[in-house]
């Protein structure tokens, strides 16, 4: 099969298409058929390595397992004999390392039906992205009338972020670029922040729940921002410069060593891929109430410039690779 393999860390030109042995699904896995995968921010700092600390559970010279991507859409074509709940020819998604292939080998669990009313592109923009939206807002408690701030407001987990709070009668405030104002305001944000021109850690609006979704402001600042009881979520970061011992760890790090000590939660988010979660995904958006949005679409065999483009262009919401 063909699939997208990295030896090397460095820019995406490491990214090499190659013909791999078709993996063999164990006693709990799935054979799929990816007919769409999804980019994500953690894509490219795996490629790059950065930050530099990661490689010590990456790899150091070389990131494991060499075929990236992790969030596909597709059919299954084979089940282990463990496996009762799904069987060959059932339409499917979920997140697990090797989707920029043709084919890919995931454990039952983090496997599910696809939602109906979705193409394979826009299922396989759902499972890492709308799995962290989902858990960060669920965590922090968000209910009718809850005050949330997204920063990050039109990126993958943020356009998830947003219609799943409005979905929950939180009052939400998207921060966003001045070119993504009209992408968010369709999403039901309530009010928009544009980064450009306003910084929203230093304006004199409180927020019950702020979901950090950047990176890019200093730990203090995002508690400022946030009421004195209020909850302060910290997802790590998206594209950067590159090169970086530490990175956005830096502010997650802060944030865990801080939380006991201040009456302000602050959350460090982890995403677990389940099918539980994605069963709850699948029904809001059969039910009309979240909708991904795909800014472009890719065939594998250009993996390397759209992960460029995620890079260099700020892409809005998800970028999709077919076989």
């Amino acid at each position: 099969m063909k699939a997208i393999v990295q030896d090397r860390y460095g820019s995406p030109d490491v990214l090499a298409l190659r013909e791999v042995d078709q993996p063999v699904p164990g006693d709990h896995e799935v054979l799929v058929r990816v007919e769409a995968a999804s980019l994500n921010a953690r894509d490219w700092h795996i490629m790059r390595g950065d930050p530099y600390l990661a490689r010590l559970s990456a790899g150091l010279r070389a990131p494991e397992p060499k075929i990236r991507g992790t969030d596909f859409a597709g059919r299954v074509v084979a089940a282990g004999r463990a496996v009762t709940r799904l069987r060959p020819g059932d339409e499917v998604y979920g997140e697990h390392p090797g989707a920029f292939a043709e084919y890919v080998c995931a454990p039952d669990d983090v496997v599910d039906t696809k939602p109906a009313n979705l193409t394979f592109e826009e299922a396989a923009a759902v499972p890492l992205a709308g799995i962290t939206a989902l858990m960060g807002l669920r965590d922090a408690k968000v209910g009718p009338e809850t005050r949330v701030v997204v920063n990050g407001a039109s990126g993958g987990v943020g356009t998830f972020a947003v219609q799943i709070a409005k979905s929950l009668g939180a009052d939400v405030t998207a921060v966003c670029s001045t070119r993504n104002i009209e992408l968010v305001r369709s999403l039901g944000a309530d009010h928009i922040i544009d980064y450009t021109r306003d910084d929203f850690t230093r304006d004199r609006h409180r927020y019950d729940v702020v979901f950090d979704l950047v990176g890019n402001r200093p730990l203090g600042r995002l508690r400022r921002a946030a009421t004195p009881a209020g909850t302060v979520i910290l997802s790590g970061g998206g594209v950067s410069e590159g090169g970086s011992l530490i990175g956005p760890m830096g502010l997650i790090v802060k944030g865990m060593l801080l939380a006991r000590f201040v009456r302000q939660r602050l959350h460090v988010l982890s995403a677990r891929p389940g099918t539980a979660d994605l069963a709850a995904l699948r029904e809001l958006i059969e039910a009309g109430v979240l909708v991904p949005v795909v800014d472009r679409t890719y065939p594998l065999s250009k993996t390397p410039e759209a992960v460029r483009y995620l890079e260099e262009e700020h892409a809005r919401a998800k970028v999709i690779v077919t076989p």
